[in-house]
């Protein structure tokens, strides 16, 4: 197995901070995206390349197996068991319990497929080890429920992401991490979503919120306006007298509910009452008729 530098991919040393991982592979990953280098096969290698250095690194615990044993580090477990194995059987047999750089070679030829020459016996089945990914997307990319291609570990997979996935969250794909070893089952696939709200929305779960401007001769008298809503636009009416601040509920036209289909939340309309600017002479006046009729 021919050793991957994942330090020097990112452009890294092997002092790298967390946040100084998280930097590089946000950069490199805009600057060779598929998007922005459309058929450019080196592109995509070199993107390939980042996204599973970063799915390493960015891991404490697989950063940790890989600084210890380089491109075994998906079976550091196993190796560590079958030292444990070995020691054991060396003190009970009173023999020394050391564990030399032949065995270590003979276990992960074992481990890969090949036969020790040592002749270890039956092979252990190891399951694989699982995999961490961050999937960015915008707030209006999971408002429907959708199919995306991710590359992980140099291989696409094709995932439906449900509607109203919330920033933060991680779901599972099960048996798309690490390979088994010696037969055994694939580790899983993790992935954290970080949503991004370009929106005029604030988003609380499946609820929405908005800030509507309103005229302040309509709040006097009351009438019709049209506002948005997240998919669309919706025509309220204002009752006379409407004060600034007031809220209303307009029901299920909020965020959708997450793997609950054709269940939504709310949005709530927060008015905010804009004064007129640059009065005329005969305004001011009747403004200053009405005052002195209140």
């Amino acid at each position: 197995m021919s050793f991957v530098d994942y330090y020097k991919i990112l452009g890294l040393s092997k002092t790298a901070s967390e946040n100084d991982i998280k930097k590089a592979y946000r950069k490199l990953a805009r600057k060779y995206h598929p998007d922005l280098n459309p058929n450019d096969k080196v592109a995509e290698k070199k993107f390939k390349e980042i996204n599973e250095a970063n799915e390493v690194l960015s891991n404490p615990e697989n950063r940790k197996k890989y600084d210890q044993y380089g491109e075994h580090w998906e079976n550091a477990e196993a190796y560590e068991k079958a030292k444990k194995q070995q020691q054991y059987q060396g003190s009970y047999q009173g023999a020394s319990s050391g564990y030399s750089e032949a065995d270590f070679s003979d276990f992960f030829e074992n481990m890969f497929g090949g036969q020790s020459s040592r002749g270890r016996g039956r092979q252990v089945k190891f399951r694989g080890q699982d995999f961490n990914a961050e999937l960015q997307l915008d707030l209006k990319d999971v408002y429907t429920t959708h199919k995306r291609t991710l590359t992980v570990n140099n291989k696409n997979i094709r995932i439906t992401i449900p509607a109203g996935v919330e920033n933060g969250q991680i779901i599972k794909i099960k048996g798309h991490g690490g390979k088994g070893v010696n037969g055994g089952p694939n580790g899983d696939l993790y992935i954290q979503f970080s949503i991004v709200n370009h929106s005029k929305f604030k988003r609380d779960k499946d609820n929405l919120h908005a800030t509507v401007d309103l005229d302040l001769y309509k709040a006097l008298l009351g009438g019709d306006i049209m506002i948005d809503t997240f998919n669309g636009k919706v025509k309220l009416n204002i009752k006379p007298e409407t004060q600034n601040g007031t809220k209303v509920k307009l029901k299920g036209k909020g965020f959708p509910k997450y793997k609950k289909e054709n269940q939504f939340g709310d949005l709530y309309v927060t008015y905010q009452i804009k004064l007129p600017t640059r009065l005329s002479n005969e305004e001011k006046a009747l403004i200053q008729k009405l005052q002195k009729l209140r």
